[in-house]
């Protein structure tokens, strides 16, 4: 007897194994990305502290000004120690790290999970030699082996940025911060395997996964206010993996209630995996029998329906970035702190102006980065829509392939332009704040400029897809990256033309420490047109690709 079952359990072991490494595999594809690119963030924060801040007087500075902020630590954190290079590397990269980490988790976790259901691949894989629980436990392995892989380069780079002599982080101190930093990762992959079981679809996944991290960031705001609230930290995970504090006296015990909630989370999950159909959410609402015909009209209006929520959220995070950005500005042009590596990478980029102009110029080169992000995902919907199979249900009927793509692509440059323009408002009322010497009009060209390469990844985007669909969006996030390094490092790295040439954002001055090169602006705009036409004819001589 048991020689007969032993085939069968070898079998259920490799079916278990292949789902596993299937997750981790595409798990792993992302958080390499962004682990180099936060890890590569870190190391250059931290070899770049000396050089911008040479003296006593310069560091005690900037601690003054910065540390007393209290309506910049309810949004970025508490600044501790920031007279040492420990305290501003922690306080520059650390809450950007948890919310980047946070989003990254969720998105990754309801891909895999709840993505793959709406695709129908979670069908086919449970029509094996598997139930829904143990699948849904193979994944949770797959996505611990993608934080893995994030943790890994982020602490690498730190390490290797500490060892320098004019760093000097122990090697345990960097790794405790990693861990600290990839914490809110490892989370909210577990928040969002969660959501996965609880809602229908993956948009309705992300939308509560996004309401969990709202919340938890609202609270931690209320704490770090400076309104004596203190204690509500320990109200919000976000405020637990704030107070383990690493480089300026670390807590590891805070450490203890955020790896008991991922535990719980991820337990939670495998639990109502098991006790629900699949295709269904356990929160699934009754259906209505009115029918929901809004947006439904064209294209345009089809792919502004199922793009609202996601357009939204970019828009609303690239303001209050830019938000951010305008406060720090401000508070950097009262404290003279401009005179530093800032002002002399804004010169360098072509940039005149110092003070709050130099700081919102430079700060705008990443939001720059995030809009031209934010129009390769809009081309990795397209090919979702078509690898999914769901464009074949829209072409059965009576559309034109590119009238489809000319709708879609319509409502991505529409997110484009006013993510561009809110992040200028935005800007603005951060200095206006305070008189920051930056107007209004100054603030629409500095979000106005951050369009044109947004446009043309937007372009080329569309070319790569209508030529070949599956290597479109890896081809421009790797654009991206590439430009946002070259901008930022420039002629650090090197002085050939033509290699500054290939970063999409060095066509484009730092505005508003520099004029609007409408120039420039038309050329990529052009071109991104151009390539969008391109990309209009491929698309319609082509066949479907599916996965």
């Amino acid at each position: 007897m048991p020689s007969d079952l032993s085939p069968e359990r070898g079998r259920d072991r490799r079916a278990s194994i292949a789902v596993a490494l299937t997750a981790a595999r595409r798990a792993v594809r992302s958080a390499a990305v962004w682990g180099l690119a936060l890890g590569w963030l870190v190391m250059n924060e931290a070899l770049g502290y000396h050089r911008g801040f040479p003296t006593v007087a310069a560091r005690t500075e900037f601690a003054r000004t910065f540390g007393d902020n209290s309506g910049l630590a309810a949004v970025v954190g508490p600044g501790r120690r920031l007279d040492t290079i420990e305290g501003f590397v922690a306080w520059r990269m650390f809450g950007l790290l948890i919310i980047v980490g946070a989003v990254w988790g969720l998105l990754t976790a309801t891909r895999l999970l709840r993505g793959e259901e709406d695709a129908g691949r979670w069908e086919l894989l449970l029509a094996g030699r598997t139930t829904r629980r143990r699948a849904t436990v193979q994944v949770l392995a797959g996505l611990a082996v993608g934080y893995v892989t994030l943790w890994a380069l982020v602490a690498g780079f730190t390490v290797a940025a500490g060892l320098r002599p004019r760093v000097g982080f122990p090697v345990g101190a960097s790794l405790f911060y990693a861990t600290a930093a990839t914490a809110s990762a490892a989370l909210f992959l577990a928040v969002g395997a969660l959501t996965s079981q609880l809602a229908t679809t993956r948009r309705q996944a992300n939308g509560l996964g996004a309401a969990v991290l709202a919340v938890c960031f609202l609270v931690r705001m209320l704490a770090d206010s400076g309104l004596g609230l203190e204690g509500l930290r320990w109200a919000s995970p976000l405020g637990w993996i704030e107070e383990l504090r690493p480089l300026t006296g670390s807590q590891p015990l805070a450490l203890v209630p955020v790896v008991l909630l991922v535990a719980a989370t991820a337990a939670a999950a495998v639990v109502a995996a098991d006790r629900r159909d699949v295709g269904a959410g356990l929160l699934a609402r009754a259906p209505s029998t009115a029918a929901r015909t809004r947006l439904l009209e064209g294209p345009a209006r089809l792919a502004l329906r199922l793009e609202r929520w996601v357009a939204l959220g970019w828009v609303v995070s690239l303001a209050l970035l830019a938000l951010v950005f305008g406060v720090v500005a401000r508070s950097a042009a009262a404290a003279n702190l401009a005179d530093s590596a800032v002002a002399e990478t804004v010169g360098r980029l072509g940039g005149r102006q110092t003070g709050a102009a130099a700081w919102i110029g430079y700060e705008f080169l990443f939001l720059a980065a995030l809009l031209a992000v934010a129009a390769t995902t809009q081309v990795s919907a397209l090919r979702g829509e078509e690898a999914t199979g769901r464009l074949d249900n829209l072409l059965a009927r009576p559309l034109r392939r590119t009238t489809w793509l000319a709708g879609r692509l319509g409502v991505a440059a529409a997110l484009v332009a006013v993510a561009g323009l809110v992040s200028g408002v935005g800007g603005w009322i951060g200095i206006a704040a305070r008189e920051g010497g930056v107007g209004l009009g100054a603030m629409l060209q500095a979000g106005a400029n951050i369009v044109p390469p947004a446009i043309f990844v937007l372009g080329l985007g569309t070319l790569l897809y209508g030529l070949a669909p599956r290597l479109a969006a890896p081809a421009l996030h790797g654009l991206v990256a590439w430009s946002f390094v070259v901008q930022i490092l420039g002629s650090g790295i090197t002085t050939n033309r033509w290699v500054l040439d290939t970063a999409v954002f060095s066509h484009l001055g730092p505005v508003p420490a520099a004029s609007l090169d409408w120039t420039a602006v038309a050329w990529l705009v052009g071109l991104g047109v151009a390539a969008a036409v391109g990309g209009l004819a491929a698309f319609g001589h082509r066949d479907l690709v599916s996965e």
